[in-house]
């Protein structure tokens, strides 16, 4: 039987209601944390022979010749298993040489591409190479304690960290004593994070914040400067105005594996759900629906929406939305303070997949 009814002068209407996020409460083993730090699927097929240059920034094709090469370096015992620990074994020294390397640029000049391109490249079976946010880092210390998670990734090539954030002094010091530990197991690190558009000297201070708070560990990084303008924006027509309600509904009813939900609400129940979960709330969707697009009310909420931004922008999932435009979600004492870096990175995500719902809409 046809999933759809075809309606004349219409687009087709699903046979069964859209899906809603607020009904949702997924519940996330902490097994699937580990198995799941791997580069998101909009990066599954990313190579650094994929990543296109701007060549009138010559830093980016500088960035993937350094890249490969350190890939290339990482070849050896411990990357294929066989450096793991046997009995009576002495403790592995700590690399001699740095084994990091911190990528430092703004908003979307590749450094997820390039970072997802450092994981592939690098000579190592899938199960001895971890990539993700910082959030997810800290989220796994979280579900399986520090310990644990020390001898979890301690068999690790390489840990791959995208977004490192600078903002929350505790889960930076966490996140340092995590990766002192890693480093004196041999494990090698990369990292990025952005820095605020249109700051004067943004890469100087971003390269100089970093290494400034992960303190015993900036010998072992090499800042590697990215600069470019967003890519997102590079040629690119402006990010949709938003649809009405109707359209929104129509289009969420006409779209198999669509969600749809009230924005307000749905803010109100990422409020009950763990940041950890959001990732296991997307699975599945091919369209997030949304009406009633509003301000958000605080940073704890602001902060939530980034985190739920990030997730859909890691799987593609195009957002459909009616209300305000995504660049009015946060106020300028938002964009303005200490968390603008996480604003303005949903700001540009959003937007992005904005565009990618363009599609849903009946011209």
């Amino acid at each position: 039987m046809s999933s759809s009814t075809a309606v004349p002068g219409q687009s087709p209407i699903a046979e069964t209601a859209p899906l809603s996020l607020c009904a949702l409460e997924p519940h996330v083993p902490a097994d699937r944390l580990v198995a799941e730090m791997v580069p998101p699927p909009r990066f599954d097929s990313v190579r650094f022979d994929t990543y296109v240059p701007d060549r009138n920034q010559p830093s980016q094709v500088e960035a993937v010749e350094v890249l490969s090469g350190f890939a290339t370096g990482l070849g050896g015992a411990h990357a294929t298993g066989s450096g793991k620990r046997k009995w009576f074994s002495k403790k592995p020294a700590a690399p001699a040489a740095p084994l990091g390397v911190y990528l430092d640029g703004g908003y979307g000049v590749g450094k997820t591409h390039l970072l997802a391109s450092l994981w592939h490249a690098t000579p190592a079976a899938p199960s001895l190479k971890a990539f993700g946010t910082f959030v997810e880092l800290t989220n796994l210390v979280g579900a399986l304690g520090f310990q644990q998670t020390v001898q979890t990734l301690s068999g690790h090539r390489l840990l791959c960290i995208d977004e490192f954030e600078l903002d929350d002094p505790g889960d930076t010091v966490l996140v340092s004593s995590l990766l002192s530990r890693l480093v004196e197991a041999g494990v090698a690190l990369a990292a990025t994070s952005n820095t605020l558009p249109g700051k004067l000297g943004e890469g100087r201070f971003a390269a100089a914040d970093f290494l400034r708070e992960i303190q015993g560990l900036s010998s072992h990084f090499r800042p590697l400067r990215i600069d470019g303008e967003d890519y997102r924006h590079r040629g690119l027509p402006e990010a949709p105005a938003p649809y009405s309600d109707e359209q929104v509904t129509e289009a969420a009813y006409a779209t198999e594996g669509a969600s749809l939900d009230d924005f307000p609400s749905l803010l109100d129940h990422l409020a009950r759900v763990h940041p950890s979960r959001y990732g296991a709330l997307t699975d599945g969707l091919r369209a997030v629906c949304l009406t009633e697009v509003q301000p958000v009310p605080d940073q704890s909420t602001a902060l939530r929406l980034v985190v739920l931004a990030d997730r859909l922008y890691d799987r593609e999932v195009p957002v459909l939305a009616s209300g305000v435009p995504f660049d009015k979600l946060f106020s300028e004492e938002m964009l303005n303070g200490g968390y603008r870096k996480k604003y303005f990175r949903a700001i540009s995500r959003l937007t992005a997949l904005a565009r990618d719902a363009k599609g849903l809409v009946a011209q």
